[in-house]
């Protein structure tokens, strides 16, 4: 059964903040140019919003150069950060509190807003489908599509009623071809297509390996008594440093009674015996954090892995037939501990760069190379450039000495040094052996501050159709038994945050099971398997969690 085509001028994959932006601003300037301009977008949640996990403090800047009247609408911005605090956590009892002059310039949030960008994409979605822009969630982009020349034609969605053995379903529906004259892709962090369009235009040659952190997230409603709309706290130290790893947690007051919470663990660390998800409830346990949680309820939990590496590691943007903006490339400012706002004017930049493409008639063949130009004179350049030593200080330095040299770098030099700090290893590679490493015991969950992984899940409103190809493919189904177990003992039943793989003991052997039904799509495994072994591919359409208001 052949595939049906769709012909529109521009196919957006991903409906985040990186891509809604570009959508709203290819309609915005398509409206003062008076271009009849077809744009599409779709995503593989069930709707806009459903896979969005972030923080968040969000750094109006970008929104307020797409939308400059946007605090006349009813857009989900109304908690300003009233009071910003940095934690030094020594010990399970113990943390200190930072002056203002010690915290590096760019960190201040004065100015920002608590949000959930989840809420803030689906107001987002709203306006660019105000402004004509064709939005289709539930559609899993599977395949990138060619030109015979090997430029970018668009993307094919994913078949969805097929069994696990590969039949067809009497519910089978035949994928969709979507054909563009330019193709943005902005899947988030570690965007499986994204990682395909770097890998065959070579778009990361000379640059850094990319470096992660997966990020956990809950939100609490807590007592009233114990809110504090605005305040944001963020910390470091314990528990990661007693494995010696990086990283950090937030606690952000939202409205509501509701608190964002949340751990950073740096997926660089070396320990195969380290779990960012107990390390996480670990750090809720602490007396500074554990005094807001008691009395209070948790009402939603999330995971999802996050692009560190900066300028270092940004691939080139622009390929034959299209751009890669966003987390997808990786333009976090890691100095901020920021992404959305600087995705939001990825997007945008890259909208006017293919308005410009368009308004010149070039082929859908030809690179739009006046990106380059366009992105190394704006704001977001300036904003990564100045930040592209953070990643490097701490990784080569460690915790101590990297804060001072990023003091000093950002509070004295702005962010100017003479020279640049580079790591050249993959986060991968940098796990000791099991043999060299010493085992974790981590405290069981009391049920009322931490819990375990399964009934966290729950609360992501995970669901996948269970009778589907596995969309966690093992390269070599031999490796997690007959290497990784015996060298790492097995880290993937520890770095994923959501109870996926595990260790099966039977007679014959210890197997390696994969719970598909459980992948909140955090990308995780496909950045930290020590083989490499772990693929992950899209599953059908409207998979995976679905998120309220993360």
């Amino acid at each position: 059964m052949d595939r049906e085509s769709m012909e529109v001028d521009v196919l957006i994959v991903g409906g985040g903040p990186a891509g809604l932006s570009a959508a709203c601003k290819l309609m915005m300037l398509a409206s003062e140019k008076q271009l009849d301009l077809t744009v599409c977008l779709i995503e593989k949640g069930s709707e806009i919003g459903a896979h969005i996990l972030s923080g968040a403090i969000l750094e109006p800047r970008s929104l307020n150069e797409l939308f400059p009247k946007w605090q006349e609408t009813d857009a989900p911005l109304s908690t300003s950060v009233s009071n910003d605090e940095f934690h030094l956590f020594l010990t399970d009892k113990h943390a200190i509190k930072l002056p203002q002059w010690a915290i590096p310039k760019p960190m201040h949030n004065k100015g920002n807003y608590v949000v959930s960008m989840g809420n803030v994409c689906r107001w987002l979605g709203e306006q660019a489908e105000a402004l004509g822009v064709e939005i289709y969630p539930g559609f899993a982009a599977s395949e990138v599509l060619y030109h015979d020349d090997g430029s970018v034609k668009g993307v094919a969605t994913g078949d969805m009623g097929i069994t696990a053995s590969g039949e067809r379903k009497d519910s089978f529906v035949r994928g969709m071809e979507l054909h563009a004259k330019y193709t943005l892709f902005a899947e988030g962090c570690r965007g499986h297509l994204g990682k395909e369009i770097i890998e065959k235009f070579e778009l990361d040659k000379d640059k850094s390996p990319q470096h992660y952190a997966l990020g956990i997230k809950e939100i609490w409603e807590i007592p009233k008594e114990k809110h504090s709309p605005g305040l944001v706290i963020h910390g470091t130290g314990w528990p990661l440093s007693e494995s010696k790893s990086d990283g950090g947690g937030f606690l952000y007051h939202a409205d509501d009674n509701q608190v964002y919470i949340g751990l950073f663990t740096d997926l660089n660390y070396s320990n195969p015996y380290v779990s960012p998800f107990e390390e996480f409830q670990r750090w809720k346990q602490h007396p500074k954090i554990r005094q807001y949680l008691e009395g209070g309820s948790r009402v939603t939990y999330g995971a999802r892995a996050a692009v560190k590496g900066g300028l270092n590691s940004l691939p080139k943007l622009n390929f034959p037939g299209g751009l890669i903006i966003g987390c997808d490339a990786g333009t976090l400012n890691s100095v901020k501990i920021k992404g959305n706002h600087t995705a939001m004017k990825s997007g945008m930049i890259a909208a006017e760069a293919v308005i410009e493409g368009l308004t010149k008639d070039e082929p859908a063949s030809k690179e739009l190379t006046h990106h380059t130009a366009m992105f190394l004179e704006s704001w977001l350049y300036d904003e990564l450039y100045r930040a592209r030593n953070f990643t490097g200080f701490v990784h080569k330095f460690g915790f101590l000495l990297g804060a001072a040299l990023i003091w000093i770098d950002q509070n004295i030099f702005l962010g100017r040094l003479p020279f640049t700090i580079r790591d050249n290893n993959h986060d991968h590679s940098l796990l000791k052996e099991a043999a060299e490493s010493s085992p974790i015991d981590y405290p069981k969950p009391d049920n009322e501050i931490s819990f375990d992984r399964l009934s966290s899940v729950f609360l992501s409103n995970t669901n996948h159709e269970e009778d589907q190809p596995c969309h966690l493919t093992l390269i070599d189904p031999n490796i997690p038994t007959q290497n990784n177990l015996p060298k790492f003992s097995e880290p993937a039943q520890r770095y994923c945050p959501a109870g996926v793989y595990e260790i099966v003991d039977e007679q014959a052997g210890p197997r390696f099971q994969i719970n598909a039904q459980n992948c909140v799509h955090c990308k995780t495994c496909d950045i930290k398997d020590p083989a490499q072994n772990i693929i992950w591919k899209t599953p059908e359409g409207m998979g995976g969690p679905n998120y309220p208001n993360m």
